[in-house]
């Protein structure tokens, strides 16, 4: 796993009205979640129609709404859970006394060994 810190805290991050924020890490845009005390990393944009996630909003059960066409995806796995069968990516995340921390797992390449 490749960790990039995106922020010294929780409380550093931009984060609009609805608990959503973007931040650029690995050289892209994804979106951060906060949910219950909990913080989530996702794909910028729906899979499907390719709305801006953070444009969205957290339901109660928290799923992550996409704004466009209202699909919902787990926070945690990225599952699609109103049933249309896409499904959003997510990335690791950790919280330390250095900061906030976004993971992905590293390339692998084939050896011809």
């Amino acid at each position: 796993m490749e960790w990039q810190c995106i922020a010294p805290g929780v409380d550093a991050l931009e984060w609009n009205d609805r608990s959503l924020c973007i931040v650029e890490v690995f050289g892209k845009k994804i979106t951060l979640a906060r949910f219950k005390d909990q913080v989530f990393a996702t794909a910028y944009s729906c899979p499907h129609a390719g709305a801006v996630m953070a444009d969205g909003y957290i339901d109660v059960q928290g799923n992550i709404v996409c704004p466009l066409h209202r699909y919902k995806f787990s926070l945690e796995k990225g599952r699609n859970v109103s049933g249309e069968g896409y499904h959003l990516k997510t990335y690791a995340v950790k919280i330390d006394a250095e900061g906030v921390w976004i993971g992905q797992e590293k390339p692998r390449f084939l050896s011809w060994s």
